[in-house]
């Protein structure tokens, strides 16, 4: 379970985060929406230890994750795929999928077995293996992100903005991807950030929405075409 209490995070003298609290079911897709600007992107990396949290604390299980580093929390298999992708362009598609289990220490019985797992998940990557990341395009770059994100994170994904810049095709296989991989590991935690709610589909279990660092839950969880036009 995921719980957030009352955290505040504070970026260049202004706050974004303001007393959040919140609670996620093991198991579950959460989806979080807001416009640019509300403090989604902050959100997800204040869980990834890549932002400081100025007061309260995340709990992932038994762990207090603010008192933790960042790669401890990947320590912990959360894996975290930011907005922007960030594929090393030097390395290949597998070097690149390999590199958080390596940077774990986890067994080259075990980065195998992982592999396997995220490519029965992804197909779409087995063909890009050898492909330099500099050669990926923005698409490709956004599921070899998820990709990399699920080979360290087998109990918690935290996916920025996934479907922003996809075209359609590419949207409805990272879909595919997504509920492929939740049948494969049914325990796996997924939270999705994004500012068009409509991407998100029939994805999310449940759904938040942020605004000016706030975050209540939706009272009502089916996403109705009016909820879809405010964003």
């Amino acid at each position: 379970m995921l719980s957030l209490n009352n955290v505040s995070v504070d970026l260049a003298g202004n706050q974004i985060l303001r007393n959040i609290t919140a609670t996620f079911d093991s198991g579950l897709t959460i989806g979080i929406v807001g416009r640019n600007g509300a403090g989604k992107t902050t959100l997800l990396r204040a869980m990834m230890g890549l932002i400081k949290v100025r007061s309260g604390d995340i709990r992932f299980d038994d762990a207090n994750l603010t008192a933790l580093a960042g790669h401890a929390r990947a320590a912990l298999h959360i894996g975290y795929a930011p907005e922007n992708r960030v594929i090393f362009p030097t390395l290949s598609v597998e070097q690149n999928l390999r590199l958080p289990c390596e940077v774990q220490n986890m067994s080259a019985g075990a980065i195998k077995a992982r592999l396997e797992c995220v490519l029965q998940a992804i197909p779409q990557l087995a063909p890009m293996l050898d492909r330099s990341g500099s050669a990926l395009s923005g698409g490709q770059g956004k599921m070899v992100a998820l990709g990399r994100a699920v080979m360290i994170g087998t109990r918690l994904l935290l996916l920025d903005e996934p479907f922003q810049g996809l075209a359609p095709r590419l949207g409805a296989e990272y879909t595919e991807a997504l509920n492929r991989l939740k049948q494969l590991e049914p325990e796996l935690s997924i939270v999705i950030t994004e500012s068009n709610i409509k991407l998100l589909g029939d994805i999310p279990n449940q759904i938040w929405n942020i605004e000016r660092g706030e975050m209540s839950l939706y009272a009502n969880q089916r996403i109705t075409e009016n909820a879809a036009n405010d964003y």
